[in-house]
């Protein structure tokens, strides 16, 4: 039987900047994003409500969450799209930790001093930096929430397992349900209970993870990077691609490789408190712009 611990969760980061958010002003940028307070207090506003964050304390929201992050009196913030790969547990949105910056010292000190631009996509650093943020978040969070539970399911963890070893497969819900002797509807639902996703989505992230490192690589082609990604054609890769990062592959290769910002598109302006002016958005890797997938597309 599986190990539930041999497939460690893995985040990407592609980039990672410094913002300075000034008096009254409110800051909005399509997520996935991460951010940590770096001087200063700031609000993250929900539809839940407005949260206070200060010195040290983190949190991370997701594509499908809306938000903004505000601030009375000025802020100073680091900002990253931090984005899920394999997720082994469910990760809510927001995530909110405090005191991130105490009880992650070696952490923080990565993010205060060391930026992450395009320029650093295919560096194994970068492919480390995400993973080294999103399990410190993850982990403080379950510490928070009480006792770890002593295993997952070792039949979700079979089936993670198999999407992350071979993306390029041709996986079906049938099919990957078939790897374990479910039916469809028992396999979402142990999905659901274990990770707080749907088998659907969480092979989506996998393949994108998988396309976002292939496509760093200027000189293999698109249409190998749709291959090795599980699909058929570049058609059906560019729409699943578009649909979660809001460009088609090579313009993200373009923005990746050459870190152009200023060909990036900016957010609508979002400002959630009455009273507030709204930032002009920070330019961030167009690949931050993922609107909200249905479990019914094409993973």
């Amino acid at each position: 039987m599986a190990d539930s611990r041999r497939t460690a969760a893995r985040f990407d980061l592609g980039q990672l900047n410094h913002h300075i958010l000034g008096r009254r002003e409110t800051l909005s940028v399509p997520g996935p994003q991460w951010f940590l307070v770096l001087d200063g207090t700031a609000y993250l506003e929900t539809a839940g409500g407005s949260t206070p964050l200060a010195v040290g304390d983190a949190a991370w929201v997701d594509a499908r969450t809306a938000f903004a992050i505000a601030s009375d009196e000025g802020a100073k913030l680091a900002i990253g799209d931090l984005r899920v790969v394999v997720a082994t547990r469910p990760v809510p949105s927001p995530l909110l930790v405090r005191g991130f910056a105490d009880r992650h010292a070696g952490v923080a000190d990565l993010v205060r001093g060391c930026p992450l631009d395009g320029v650093c996509r295919a560096t194994v650093f970068a492919d480390g930096y995400g993973t080294l943020i999103g399990a410190a978040m993850t982990d403080s969070w379950q510490q928070d929430q009480g006792p770890v539970p002593e295993a997952g399911d070792p039949l979700v963890t079979r089936v993670l397992e198999a999407v992350v070893a071979d993306p390029a497969n041709k996986w079906s819900v049938e099919s990957l349900a078939g790897l374990v002797h479910l039916s469809r509807s028992a396999l979402s639902a142990r999905f659901q209970k274990a990770l707080g996703r749907s088998p659907v989505r969480m092979l989506r992230e996998v393949r994108m993870g998988e396309a976002r490192r292939l496509l760093s690589d200027p000189l293999l082609p698109v249409e190998a990077v749709a291959a090795r990604c599980g699909y058929g054609s570049i058609a059906a890769f560019s729409r699943a691609f578009a649909a979660d990062h809001g460009s088609s592959p090579q313009s993200w290769r373009s923005h990746a490789l050459h870190d152009d910002p200023s060909t990036a598109k900016p957010a609508e302006p979002t400002g959630l408190q009455d009273g507030r002016r709204t930032a002009k958005p920070i330019p961030l890797s167009a690949a931050q712009t993922a609107p909200t997938v249905s479990a019914a597309a094409t993973p």
